[in-house]
């Protein structure tokens, strides 16, 4: 084979592999918008609103160290979704059911059908871990929206690395002498 036909044969496969980390690239970043945004309006949606600097409601040791940093703000990121879900939920959670799960004090409530107290409780465990979990989901696709955007800045800079040796390879073959054989 000629050196010549194996240069340009290789330059293609590097302007393929150039034109394939674009695109993903473009798709990547494409998703870390798409996730950042819906995320945000998903949680803008909901109005929650994290108390006040100094407020009593982040005197608690096991709230305020974590939630501070957000004291006033409206909840819009995921950051802020984990925050409130582990750490302000899950304390009043767990204040709620005396240190029971919703699991064991729904059994208890159907071993004791009668007591209206214990229904009470843990309807408002039952809420109390929904909206936990919705939180974390969504504190969960945000991590997914930061990971498409990394993984976004690595695919640009393989591109143009690419990019790069694709042109150098093509500049190769055409300098090389049509005769030469590998």
């Amino acid at each position: 084979m000629r050196r010549k036909s194996f240069d340009f044969i290789m330059t293609g496969v590097g302007a393929l592999l150039t034109v394939a980390l674009f695109a993903a690239a473009g798709l990547a970043t494409w998703g870390a918008s798409f996730t950042g945004s819906t995320v945000h309006d998903q949680l803008a949606a909901q109005k929650i609103y994290f108390p006040a600097q100094g407020s009593a409601a982040l005197a608690s040791p096991e709230i305020g160290p974590y939630l501070n940093q957000y004291a006033g703000e409206q909840m819009t990121t995921g950051a802020q979704a984990e925050a409130w879900a582990n750490h302000f939920i899950a304390v009043h959670l767990k204040e709620i059911g005396g240190g029971l799960t919703y699991s064991q004090l729904s059994g208890k409530a159907m071993a004791d059908p009668t007591n209206t107290q214990l229904a009470t409780q843990v309807q408002l465990m039952f809420r109390g871990e929904t909206l936990r979990g919705l939180l974390l989901n969504a504190y969960a696709f945000s991590i997914f929206g930061v990971m498409a955007g990394y993984a976004a800045v690595v695919c640009y800079i393989l591109g143009a690395i690419m990019l790069l040796l694709t042109l150098l390879g093509l500049l190769h073959a055409r300098m090389t002498d049509p005769n030469q054989t590998l």
